[in-house]
């Protein structure tokens, strides 16, 4: 093996290179081109909110906007590998400043500049020479006494052909640079400390993996599952029902989640909320109970937004509220079931139920509750309120064996609709459309019961076959040869009544304009449709009035009316509901659920620590002047003792300049030059 020596041209390059390396790096221009990279970056994971479900982006950006933002990681920018890169390099970039200025910086702090040249003092801008009378020893301890009374730490040092008195104060300011610097370094290591880098390491390694399938944590793999010290850093959320506790937090990363868990549970004891006269939340808090079985620790506590719980490095914060699994009684109303076999269903919000219908087995599934729904009151109200309070509601979605489902939102009591009450029902095939709602007139009870006796009985062919002819013969008591026309006329009845039953009056017309006739006849045969099936339609109300004990023998009152239109209008309607039955929320007992923000952020104190560096650097830098100042004295070349003095600041302010002219006329008079 031979030995190469390193010859001194060699050793010179080598150093040429690292030099230019250093130079690279520890470049002004390349650091703040990084910072303002990192800015812009931050601004848009402010503004772009982070981790939310794909399908969001693809509906607000669409799908080619969509990947490629996806293929810059913008929808999770802190995890980044280009991110964690720039951060890196912004480390290195700072750091090396501080490598090559550091020690200058601090050499500077101390040194007092004892050693300058006479004649490199005279050229200093500003300088003064005076002839000095006296003795030149109580000059100089005149000179540095001056100097400490202005505020200057003072030094004296004897040459062997002058007498130099350095002053120096604001010796900080060079401190200023270093501690502005570090911070910019203490600050990405603590965002670094609190970032999700650590999960996207986890991934890339294989060791962990995130989950996109799982409803509930308990089916989530082992792979998306993290132990307490698994993470730095984490920020999750749970959402706890009154009565109930957890010990894990949802962390919710791109287009999957994973269950971080806690080393103690959080049980919820109570849940408060109030509100303002608009239904908008006023103030809400949690009654929290913490239970550390590893500690033997078990307390109380009371959060409320921006009033958290601090333990064990995790912080608990209040962020929202909503429905912890409210109990519901429901009675379902098939539609299309003479016979109106109702059923009472029990169940939750969050809960499932299977139901045997006429459309075969349909899920029913609760998906939200609401106590209250409060709109603006409309203008004109009689009690002149601001806000009406429409009651409670709930959400649930109807499934079929495909999986196909419409989400429906109904109403618990009827609501005024221009001074008449009807029980609401919106519906939505997905939830990016608004609801389309169906109105159920009320009867005079408040009740869906007349609409639904009236449905039930336009369905039962029997008995609306028995009123068809019971209208007709009335109608053609008087008129020749009733019977021949009777049964042609009972039969287009039925056969209308069943078009309406399933298609509502669009059906009637469908039918009307599939005949080979003009329009005019078209139009002619749908008045006459018209008036044979309310003919029927009528006879059918009075039937459904009369089991309600109301006398059909007198002509039908205003609201009677009013009624009868309403649930026509509904019925006609009513083949585009998309349900086979209507679930009426018939009682409930109301479970509140407080939804917890939990985090572990080690790094936000040393992010905190980080920018108070940067403020006192930078207010150092910019309020702390480092000044100079020199006196001389010295013998010239005709041996007359000569005083020259000079000084300097960091920055040639004006402040300094009047500073330093008023330093000149006190020196006169301490030494008694005359001007």
């Amino acid at each position: 093996m031979s030995i190469i020596e390193q010859t001194p041209q060699t050793a010179s390059t080598a150093a040429s290179r690292r030099s230019i390396i250093l130079d690279f790096l520890g470049s002004m221009n390349l650091a703040i081109t990084i910072f303002m990279i990192i800015a812009i970056a931050s601004a848009i994971g402010t503004v772009l909110k982070q981790n939310e479900p794909y399908e969001n982006y693809i509906i607000k950006f669409g799908p080619f906007w969509h990947e490629f933002f996806l293929s810059l990681n913008l929808y999770d920018i802190y995890s980044a590998g280009w991110f964690a890169f720039l951060l890196a390099f912004l480390i290195i970039s700072t750091s090396v400043c501080i490598y090559r200025n550091t020690p200058h910086m601090l050499h500077e702090m101390r040194n007092f500049r004892l050693n300058s040249k006479i004649k490199s003092i005279k050229l200093m801008h500003g300088a003064r020479s005076w002839p000095l009378q006296g003795d030149p020893d109580q000059a100089t301890k005149n000179i540095a006494q001056l100097f400490k009374v202005q505020g200057y730490q003072a030094k004296t040092k004897q040459h062997d052909d002058r007498v130099i008195v350095a002053g120096m104060r604001g010796r900080w300011n060079r401190l200023g640079y270093i501690l502005g610097h570090m911070g910019m370094i203490v600050v990405p290591l603590g965002f670094v400390m609190d970032s999700t880098m650590d999960i996207a390491f986890l991934e890339w390694s294989g060791k962990r993996a995130i989950d996109k399938t799982s409803v509930y944590v308990k089916d989530m793999p082992k792979q998306s599952q993290l132990q307490p010290d698994t993470l730095v850093s984490f920020r999750g959320n749970v959402s706890i029902s009154e009565g109930q506790k957890s010990n894990f937090a949802l962390l919710r990363i791109r287009d999957g989640s994973m269950v971080q868990y806690l080393p103690f549970a959080i049980e919820l004891k109570d849940f408060r909320v109030e509100h303002y006269d608009s239904g908008a939340p006023k103030s809400f808090e949690s009654d929290l109970v913490i239970i550390d079985k590893e500690k033997d620790v078990r307390f109380e506590q009371t959060i409320a937004v921006n009033h958290p719980l601090y333990y064990r490095g995790y912080t608990i914060y209040q962020a929202t509220f909503g429905d912890g699994g409210s109990k519901l009684k429901l009675k379902v109303w098939p539609f299309h079931d003479y016979k109106q076999r109702t059923l009472e269903v029990d169940t939750f919000v969050r809960g499932e139920r299977v139901l045997d219908t006429a459309a075969g087995q349909l899920t029913l599934e609760i998906i939200d509750f609401k106590k209250f729904n409060v709109r603006p009151a409309q203008e004109g109200d009689p009690k002149g309120k601001k806000f009406v309070n429409d009651g409670s509601s709930y959400v649930f979605k109807v499934r079929d064996k495909s999986g196909q489902a419409r989400e429906y939102n109904n109403y618990m009591s009827p609501v005024n609709q221009d001074g008449r009450y009807m029980f609401i029902s919106g519906m939505r095939t997905n939830p990016s459309e608004s609801y389309r709602y169906l109105h159920i007139p009320a009867d005079d009870n408040f009740s869906v019961d007349r609409f639904m006796n009236f449905h039930a009985l336009l369905n039962n062919m029997e008995r609306t076959r028995a009123i068809a002819i019971r209208a007709v013969s009335s109608a053609l008591e008087d008129a020749p040869d009733s019977e021949k026309h009777k049964d042609n006329i009972v039969k287009t009845m039925m056969e209308l009544l069943d078009r309406f039953n399933y298609g509502g009056f669009d059906a009637i017309r469908h039918k009307i304009d599939q005949t080979n006739i003009t329009p005019a006849e078209k139009d002619k045969m749908a008045d006459a449709y018209q008036k044979v099936l309310n003919t029927l339609l009528q006879a059918v109300y009075m039937d459904v009035l009369q089991q309600e004990g109301i006398d059909s023998s007198k002509p039908m009152s205003e609201s009677q009316q009013r009624f009868y239109f309403d649930a026509l209008a509904t019925l006609s309607g009513l083949h585009i509901y998309g349900s086979p039955f209507y679930a009426q929320l018939a009682d409930f007992t109301h479970v509140e659920s407080s939804g917890l923000s939990i985090a572990k952020l080690p790094g936000k104190n040393v992010f905190y620590f980080g920018s108070l560096m940067t403020i006192i650097g930078i207010f150092l830098l910019l309020y702390v002047n480092q000044q100079r100042l020199w006196a001389v004295i010295y013998k010239d070349e005709s041996g007359q003792q000569t005083l020259v003095f000079a000084g300097s600041g960091s920055r040639n302010t004006a402040d300094f300049k009047r500073h330093y002219q008023q330093l000149v006329e006190k020196l006169e008079r301490v030494l008694g030059i005359s001007k």
